[in-house]
């Protein structure tokens, strides 16, 4: 079934007690240098660290015992993968997490703190692929994708369902787009939510496939692994651009040294650690300024696992 507004709330009533309704942070130093008003939806607080539990949690809890007796797999940089470990703990089963060898560190050492069974990859999505298939035939664990999977999309979308309960007529949603699962829950709940909204989808320069793919009408394939926003990395699947075409009404792109400077100003305003994935939906509505001025603004942080010793080199 395709992801819908009650398949949203469904997610949230199944995972709610399990996650943590992470809090919409405001500051008005931001707000005067951008001129508008921004609440930031903080998934850096949540449980493992990023929005992606609630997707990962959703899959896993709406399968039988029987369906998920010899465990759950997935392919991930790090933050579905983490998420998806951790759900498994809440099941008592075991979790297999095929990950690129150049994942950040922070989130490597995430994948062993959840007792996940990890094999490294190359950094193509081909050799990922390629290796959980592998696993599969070998574990007879059960896939659940980072975002190409309806019911990790209707988790996702949970996020925006608690922001729209928290901040009163928001003119604009602005989110990262990587695999687009998070755009596409996100999109779905807010427009079911207030139809007149308009969601801004913001991605990488250095990785624009969603981007071209918007705006040609033609999926693109993932562009090769440059950008520092190590989330956003993977390109869109039918189904995400599916969701994206019917529901977001633009997409930005930001430099890498737009995502940079976003993330130091959320870290000296806010005083919080996003990881620099998180930065690029700020970066855009800085970018944006002349044209969102005055508008009140909900931009969600994806996660905070920040490898701290690289983000901080940069600036």
């Amino acid at each position: 079934m395709p992801v819908t507004i009650n398949s949203i709330r469904e997610a949230h009533n199944r995972i709610k007690d399990f996650i943590h309704q992470t809090p919409v942070l405001t500051s008005h130093s931001l707000n005067r240098i951008v001129g508008m008003d921004l609440y930031f939806k903080c998934e850096n607080f949540q449980k493992t660290g990023s929005f992606k539990i609630r997707g990962a949690s959703n899959a896993v809890l709406n399968l039988s015992e029987e369906q998920i007796a010899k465990g759950v797999i997935t392919h991930s940089s790090g933050n579905h993968g983490a998420a998806l470990a951790q759900a498994a703990l809440w099941r008592n089963i075991p979790s297999y997490v095929v990950a690129p060898h150049n994942s950040p560190d922070v989130k490597k050492q995430a994948l062993e703190t959840y007792k996940a069974d990890v094999t490294f990859s190359d950094v193509t999505l081909e050799s990922r692929v390629n290796e959980t298939n592998k696993l599969i035939n070998e574990t007879g664990a059960v896939f659940i994708h980072p975002y190409d999977n309806d019911t990790v999309i209707s988790g996702a979308g949970t996020c925006c369902l608690e922001l729209m309960e928290s901040v009163q007529n928001p003119d604009v949603i602005m989110a990262p787009i990587g695999g687009g699962g998070l755009m596409s829950g996100t999109s779905i709940a807010a427009k079911a939510l207030s139809p007149d909204i308009k969601i801004i989808g913001c991605e990488p320069e250095l990785a624009d496939d969603a981007c071209i793919s918007f705006k040609s009408g033609v999926l693109q394939g993932p562009k090769p692994v440059r950008t520092i926003a190590d989330g956003l990395r993977t390109a869109l699947s039918e189904r995400t651009f599916g969701y994206i075409k019917q529901n977001v009404d633009h997409i930005e792109t930001v430099s890498e040294e737009e995502i940079i400077a976003a993330t130091k100003l959320v870290w000296h305003h806010l005083k919080i650690v996003i990881e620099l994935s998180s930065s690029v939906p700020f970066a855009a509505a800085i970018k944006l300024k002349k044209q969102l001025a005055g508008k009140r603004v909900g931009i969600i942080f994806s996660g905070g696992n920040a490898d701290l010793k690289y983000v901080t080199s940069l600036f």
